[in-house]
């Protein structure tokens, strides 16, 4: 729940990117070259998003109270 929380804030690239990297939801987790097929960018730019949204998820998790 706080991670669900937390990816409110994110734009929906990032989110879904998120969900697919670590397969939150009802979904396994899938390396960045099939999220790269599935949203037709390539591997590297999806490696920057998941990069950026994992700083601004270690920033929002800091931030909520226990």
């Amino acid at each position: 729940l706080i991670i669900e929380e937390a990816l409110k804030g994110f734009s929906p690239r990032e989110r879904e990117v998120i969900r697919l990297r670590y397969g939150l939801g009802a979904a396994a987790p899938l390396p960045q070259h099939e999220i790269a097929r599935r949203m037709n960018l390539s591997r590297s730019y999806i490696s920057r998003i998941e990069k950026r949204a994992l700083e601004k998820l270690r920033g929002a998790i800091g931030e909520m109270p226990p």
